[in-house]
């Protein structure tokens, strides 16, 4: 329901789109003894692409391909980072990115037993025994990716078999954790929206539609199109942005298709209860006065992200890195009062949001090594690779005096025309691999020599980057870093967050939730679009429909896992 996963492809193209971040996140799977073993895949002696090679000795050749089921923009052939990887490490990628639907997609893969080396995290695929423990591989082979998880390494283990089938990509923090930018949930909302009426502080929904009414009133069209008041997603695993909103109206953390009891650590549901149907009669409201756009519940991820990405919807519930590319195009177009900006929203100004969370690690995402890779060692030592400092400095800053420099005390910064070329779309497809370094293991945090983990995470470039719209909206609400609206979390709960619970392909538990997520496809749109006297019949229809899915099953093994953690994790 909560995925990590960033971005699509094919639509965007047409509009030179972009690079951004991808979360989404399913979950990892039990029951793979019959896979081949670590022993198995690595008895043939391999010589790792190594950038502690001989500088006069040409490295040894290696092709890996690659499915990223996040999505992203195949970077051009004359890309200078992966021509870098080639030159000092002999490795050659060939990737594809995701278009379309992602289980779909799966689907084909696991029907046919036709894999890449290296694939997307997802539990369909440990279920069907496409992917391979890397425990071993790891200890032999890779003391950089070791060093990296170690504090983490219980987690990375699979519940079911206890195996490690996929390296996360983010929650793992090193050093100093810089907080300056904020791209998880909230309610996002046009700058020029905020702007035109003087920076108001927006609280509960009725602050936030009532905002988005007047100016869609005083500004019917943007750029000589339809203003859209609000959309949103039913596409794909990225229907979390249609069913998640009310956990956070309600004060609770992202924990998918459940709230959790912080104190009892049990989960319940939310959907088709009194938890959810605020916000859903409110959107049907906002529907008979015509702020909700009409093909929402029609529209893939490429149209959606194209639609943001045109300037005139005004705004939506949804995770920053989830719409960041369609950001980017407007960006790069120098439309940043068409950028947005995030509010915590709560049914009533009494409830503490909880949308910002401490990083929690990010199971469920990431890469596994296939079934099908010739040479498992190879790919474990480029991986273990790319995770030295210097690499994850290349992926993370570019090349050092031409995308960044290094002041005389030893701190990163680029300089203006650096930072012009980092909101051009084009180039950065040409110079940077933020899709693939996006879904690799990497630094979070600060290096050993104090630079912050991005250039976005390191205060002095963060603020020099700055537009002036956003100068200005951050001193109209006296803030220094965007993260200051949101109310700091707690310490995570030692078992968050539950959205990445594996429910086990073809359990009575896996059956139900997707029970659930076709019911509220059904009846979430058909509330919202309905007439106002016709909302409490769906809506009644819809907790009749519930009844009948054995939602016990779903929720003992959400609370079965979710002691298991505690349990296990707590050390």
């Amino acid at each position: 329901m909560r995925v990590y996963a960033r971005k699509t492809a094919l639509g965007l193209i047409l509009l030179v789109f972009v690079f951004s971040i991808v979360a989404a996140g399913c979950s990892k799977k039990g029951n793979n003894d019959s896979s081949p073993s670590t022993s198995q895949s690595t008895e043939k002696p391999s010589q790792s692409p190594s950038a502690s090679a001989s500088e006069d000795a040409a490295p040894e050749p290696l092709t890996i391909s690659l499915f990223n089921g996040g999505g992203g923009v195949v970077p051009t052939d004359t890309n200078k980072i992966y021509k870098k990887m080639k030159d000092e490490l002999g490795v050659t990628l060939k990737e594809e990115y995701l278009v379309g639907d992602l289980e779909q997609k799966l689907g084909v893969m696991i029907a046919g037993g036709d894999y890449p080396d290296l694939i997307t995290s997802n539990q369909k695929l440990t279920a069907a025994k496409a992917v391979i423990p890397l425990e071993d591989l790891i200890e032999q082979y890779a003391p950089n990716l070791k060093a990296h998880y170690a504090k983490v390494w219980n987690k990375l283990k699979d519940p079911g078999d206890g195996h490690i089938y996929w390296l996360p990509n983010y929650g793992v923090i090193q050093g100093t954790y810089n907080a300056t930018f904020y791209n998880g949930p909230a309610f996002y909302i046009q700058k020029a929206v905020l702007k035109e009426f003087g920076y108001p502080k927006l609280k509960t929904l009725d602050d936030y539609f009532n905002l988005l009414e007047k100016y869609k009133a005083k500004y019917p069209q943007i750029d000589g199109q339809p203003t859209i008041g609000y959309t949103t997603l039913a596409f794909d695993w990225r229907v979390f942005e249609l069913r998640n909103a009310p956990e956070h109206l309600a004060g609770y953390p992202n924990d998918g298709g459940v709230i959790v009891d912080p104190k009892t650590n049990v989960a319940s549901l939310f959907e088709a209860t009194d938890v959810a149907k605020p916000y859903f009669k409110k959107l049907n409201e906002e529907n008979a006065k015509g702020m909700i756009d009409n093909e929402a519940f029609a529209q893939n991820y490429d149209q959606y992200l194209a639609k943001i990405a045109s300037g005139r919807v005004l705004g939506m519930f949804d995770h920053q890195w989830n719409f960041s590319q369609s950001e980017n195009t407007l960006i790069s177009q120098q439309k940043f009062d068409r950028t947005y900006f995030g509010f915590p929203l709560v049914y009533d100004a009494s409830i503490k949001d909880y949308y910002m969370e401490r990083p929690p690690l990010n199971l469920g995402n990431g890469f596994g090594i296939t079934v099908n890779a010739k040479d498992p060692v190879k790919i474990i030592k480029f991986l273990d690779t790319i995770m030295t400092e210097k690499w994850q400095k290349v992926f993370s800053w570019g090349i050092e005096g031409e995308d960044y420099q290094v002041g005389s005390d030893g701190k990163f910064f680029r300089t203006d025309e650096q930072r012009k070329k980092s909101d051009d779309v084009a180039w950065k497809q040409a110079n940077r691999a933020y899709a693939l370094y996006d879904a690799l293991p990497h630094f979070q945090g600060t290096y050993a020599d104090g630079n912050a983990d991005s250039p976005g995470n390191q205060p002095d470039e963060y603020f020099a980057t700055l537009k002036p719209i956003d100068k200005e909206l951050f001193s109209a609400y006296g803030l220094k870093f965007r993260s200051d609206l949101f109310s700091q979390p707690p310490e995570n709960r030692v078992s968050y967050p539950a959205w990445n619970i594996d429910l086990i392909e073809g359990s009575p538990a896996k059956i139900a939730e997707q029970k659930m997520k076709d019911l509220a496809l059904k009846y979430l749109p058909k509330s919202i679009l309905s007439k106002a006297d016709q909302f409490e019949s769906v809506w009644a229809d819809y907790g009749k429909a519930m009844e009948k899915v054995d939602t016990k099953a779903y929720l003992d093994r959400i609370n079965e896992q979710l002691k298991w953690r505690q349990d296990n994790w707590s050390n």
